[in-house]
């Protein structure tokens, strides 16, 4: 088995780290992160810097918040382009723009590595379970030498095409999935304000044209007013940004988006960035 390093033990980062120490594999973590010392407890070996960490794997997987921590982690001081060696592999799962990306693989190219932009859908929950849906872009041999790593931390795997098509379905992905809790929120909002009981509510739709896997956990979220993350709402209007810099890039117009990102700025406005994004919710309350 491949030898993986892995940078990034966040709410997403840690549990898919742990489910490939399950599967058997061997895994380097960064001696600097918070959780470096629970991934040791569970079998990781640490490492000094990402540049030492990548020298010493077959295998470089990131999760990361954003374009500029990934592109910094590859080509800053101690830096992965810094150590990896020809024929290694390097994988971003986290959600970035598609062009940054499309970028990073032709830099290691350069340097005779194979890249793919894999980012996930399924929250804490589905990182947790190993259950994650991965959406890959980069060339089909990279993924096939990927997928038993993939199949490691989730279930719903696709190879969607060349490189950047990855991050330009994961930012569909959330395009939908904001979009969706918007519309939880206001069918919510509008029902608890006429006096109807939303657990009633939640129970029937389910079983309706309007069911959802949202209309179901983050519904239930709504009801119970918790909105402990999760997935934040500071990372979703990222995400969302994403989105609407791609419809830019190609000349075209997103206003159910565009009506998104002004919700996830109103939730921010309030200071709520750190709250789970259901929690667009509380922008509808005078």
């Amino acid at each position: 088995m491949e030898k993986i390093g892995f940078i990034g033990l966040g709410i997403m980062g840690k549990p898919m780290a742990l489910n490939l120490l399950k599967a058997g594999f061997a895994v380097g973590v960064l001696s600097t992160s918070k959780a470096s010392a629970e991934l040791e407890d569970a079998g990781a070996k640490t490492w000094p810097n990402a540049s030492k960490l990548a020298s010493e794997h077959d295998i470089v997987i990131t999760m990361l918040p954003d374009s500029p921590q990934v592109e910094d982690l590859v080509n800053g001081q101690h830096g992965v382009s810094s150590g990896i060696k020809a024929g290694a592999l390097f994988i971003d799962m986290s959600t970035i723009s598609p062009s940054v990306a499309r970028n990073l693989y032709q830099i290691l190219q350069q340097k005779g590595v194979e890249a793919l932009d894999a980012p996930v859908s399924g929250g804490q929950v589905g990182a947790e379970g190993g259950t994650l849906s991965i959406m890959v872009g980069g060339t089909e041999g990279a993924f096939q030498r990927a997928l038993p790593v993939f199949q490691a931390m989730g279930k719903n795997i696709v190879h969607i095409g060349e490189p950047g098509a990855g991050q330009t379905t994961k930012a569909c992905n959330q395009m939908i999935v904001g979009m969706t809790i918007q519309a939880v929120a206001e069918a919510f909002t509008l029902a608890g304000n006429a006096g109807v009981d939303l657990a009633k509510m939640r129970e029937v739709l389910l079983g309706g044209f309007a069911q959802s896997r949202i209309l179901d956990l983050h519904g239930q979220r709504i009801i119970d007013g918790n909105f402990k993350p999760g997935f934040k709402i500071k990372l979703h209007q990222k995400d969302i940004n994403i989105a609407l810099q791609s419809g830019k890039e190609l000349n075209l117009s997103l206003p159910g988006t565009e009506c998104m990102a002004g919700q996830m700025k109103a939730a921010m406005d309030q200071g709520n960035g750190e709250l789970d994004h259901s929690a667009l919710f509380l922008t509808m309350k005078k």
